[in-house]
């Protein structure tokens, strides 16, 4: 959803296929790409949380891997902009351009200033300031491209940073995406005319909203998990199946050779049995129609995972 704002068309699924190895490379195959790097950056920026605070540096290799590999990828990925940039629609000039970020030096001053934000202690609540954190990034604009993308990424590592999560599991994009128009609106309403109030308030019904939504899709995918436990249960005691059915929650669309190195079996043909297995009880099913080659697909996690809530 993250990328969507920014033009991505990419779907789950799409995702998933590109991780498979079955994305080729036209314009779905470029758009799940982009996603991939996301969730390569978020999920490198959770692990360097564990040597590396929220900070310049963090943000800048954010960046680095968002950017890499992707049409975005000209515009010197992991390097902070030298020269000045500008928001508006296309066509539009530094003179026309509703919101015209600070000048480079000025950027530099403002960064410095928004890290040792992020470093002091503060009376305000931790919500509030990653909303004022968030907005503050956006309004700087460092880069020249993947700004939104990282800004949206700081929510989650701040969230996780300041244990007010415990993994990332609450995604504001999907929000922020829904109210787009308001989203910018709000954005730009806080630089013209000192909204903060009307933004902080749009931002956390966001946190109240998708932590809502986040803990039903939880509690559904963890019903369907102990339904699929129970399918196996008459196939024996076997904790591979188990692990197999806990794999497919990370990769609902899967290859054997993936089941096979995910699940640090003996060899192909023990990773064939056991994916037989699950498709015999109606847990995946194939989606080539291939003799080789084939992908495996577990339809209610997918359906689970994107259907409205």
């Amino acid at each position: 959803m993250s990328s969507r704002i920014e033009g991505t068309q990419a779907s789950l699924e799409d995702i998933y296929q590109y991780e498979v190895g079955q994305s080729n490379a036209n314009q779905a195959g470029s758009d799940a790409r982009e996603v991939h790097n996301y969730v390569e950056a978020l999920e490198y920026g959770i692990s360097r949380l564990g040597t590396l605070p929220v900070s310049l540096r963090l943000i800048r290799e954010l960046h680095q891997r968002l950017m890499e590999g992707v049409r975005g990828d000209m515009w010197t990925p992991g390097e902070f902009r030298r020269t000045q940039n500008w928001i508006g629609p296309a066509g539009s000039t530094l003179e026309t351009a509703p919101y015209v970020p600070p000048p480079v030096d000025e950027m530099v001053e403002a960064l410095n200033q928004l890290e040792q934000y992020i470093h002091e202690s503060s009376n305000i609540p931790p919500i509030a300031r990653v909303g004022l954190i968030h907005y503050q990034f956006e309004a700087i604009h460092p880069f020249l491209d993947g700004n939104g993308r990282v800004g949206r990424l700081l929510i989650m590592l701040l969230l996780c940073q300041w244990e007010l999560l415990p993994q990332p599991i609450l995604y504001l994009s999907h929000y922020f995406e829904k109210y787009r128009s308001e989203y910018y609106t709000r954005l730009l309403e806080v630089s013209q005319k000192g909204k903060w109030d009307e933004w902080l308030g749009f931002f956390m019904t966001g946190i109240r909203d998708q932590s809502h939504e986040m803990t039903i899709r939880i509690q559904s995918l963890q019903i369907l998990r102990e339904k699929y436990y129970g399918k196996i249960i008459s196939r024996g005691k076997n904790s591979a199946l188990h692990r197999l059915v806990d794999f497919l929650f990370e990769h609902p669309l899967v290859t054997t050779r993936q089941v096979e190195k995910g699940l640090q079996l003996a060899d192909y043909k023990t990773a064939q049995r056991y994916i037989l297995k699950l498709q015999d009880a109606g847990i995946i099913s194939e989606t080539t129609g291939n003799s080789r080659n084939r992908i495996y697909r577990a339809d209610e996690i997918l359906k689970t995972m994107e259907e409205p809530i």
